[in-house]
């Protein structure tokens, strides 16, 4: 067994990894803790590799190419981590850190962003997307013609910040009304105060009794949603969002909502109902590697010189050892969307 590529996501809790195969097969997946701080999440990517390599029954020594995907301020081309607040890490050349131990290809890709090929490349159709990821923060990854955009100064896709109610609640980045104060998991959670155990389900179940304050985080949720996928679809005309993200485990409850946003303004503009933008989205399905899987092929490409490839991975056969059930995995990611 050889050319295996191995994909992280690196979260602040937890590490999801993932060995792809030469034939494209997901040969193992696992998950493992963040460590806090520099050494401790160059401990932990080691750690996660190494756990792969067990699961999968092959050696460290027959990996060719590695990609993590990190969340926060990312220089890619340098391989260096510049700013993941919610990992204690400030500028970490995280790429020379593995080499000096496995001495491969080693790619360094904001998660988003590595998630956005990962979604392309399980939906076998990567020409004209972009991936929408509602967790904590709000941001997406555009792909074109299977080549992932980053933009100018790699800030493309960040439509969190788009601001669409100057009149609205304070951002983290200063502004008003931002489109993250609106649908993202912690700014949500600030707004409801009311803590519980999973805060997202709450607001949804209690809007449905009636509760004033949830009616309204609820419809803001929708509102959020709504207001980034016509950000996307007029900004880079991207056939299909493919919504991801902790606050996503709603399922059918939020496409229902966000659907039903978007029609409604569909009545008002005779515009915006051309453009179909709720036939345009699809809900990334549970359980999905897409940030790993999209690590994994964003690594690959450093063998190549090239884009990451888009194709179609097999996850057929594949199981992340302590991966939760079907079941749990709703509550596990909403959790995640406001609390990680």
């Amino acid at each position: 067994m050889s050319g295996i590529r191995v994909g992280l996501d690196v979260g602040g809790t937890k590490i999801e990894a993932l060995a792809l195969g030469e034939d494209d097969t997901v040969l193992a997946r696992t998950r493992i803790p963040t460590g806090w701080g520099d050494d401790a999440v160059i401990a932990a990517v080691f750690a996660a590799i190494e756990a792969l390599a067990v699961a999968g029954g092959f050696a460290v020594s027959e990996v060719s190419s590695i990609g993590i995907g990190i969340p926060g301020l990312v220089d890619a081309p340098a391989g260096r981590v510049l700013h993941a607040v919610n990992l204690g890490v400030e500028d970490l050349d995280l790429a020379a850190a593995i080499r000096a131990r496995i001495p491969v290809p080693v790619a360094i890709e904001n998660d988003v962003k590595a998630a956005a090929v990962g979604a392309g490349s399980l939906r076998g159709d990567a020409r004209s997307m972009a991936y929408l990821n509602l967790g904590t923060g709000v941001a997406a990854g555009i792909v074109i013609d299977g080549a992932l955009w980053r933009g100018a100064r790699g800030t493309a896709g960040e439509v969190g910040h788009l601001s669409v109610d100057p009149a609205g609640r304070v951002c983290g980045c200063g502004q008003r009304g931002c489109i993250e104060t609106f649908c993202g998991g912690g700014a949500v959670m600030k707004a409801w105060g009311r803590g519980g155990e999973l805060p997202i389900r709450d607001i949804f179940d209690l809007a449905e009794a009636g509760d004033d304050l949830a009616v309204e985080l609820r419809e803001g949720i929708a509102f959020g949603a709504a207001s980034a996928i016509r950000s996307l679809v007029l900004s880079a005309d991207v056939e299909t969002v493919v919504i991801g993200g902790g606050i996503t485990a709603l399922g059918d409850r939020l496409m229902g909502d966000v659907r039903a946003r978007l029609r409604s303004e569909n009545a008002a503009s005779p515009f915006l109902a051309s453009l179909r933008l709720d036939e345009r989205i699809e809900l990334l399905p549970a359980g999905s590697p897409a940030a790993s899987l999209g690590a994994a092929l964003v690594g690959a490409a450093l063998l190549h010189g090239e884009g990451p490839h888009t194709g179609r991975v097999v996850l057929a056969g594949s199981t992340a050892p302590n991966e939760p059930a079907p079941s749990e995995r709703a509550e596990t990611a909403s959790e995640g969307a406001l609390h990680g």
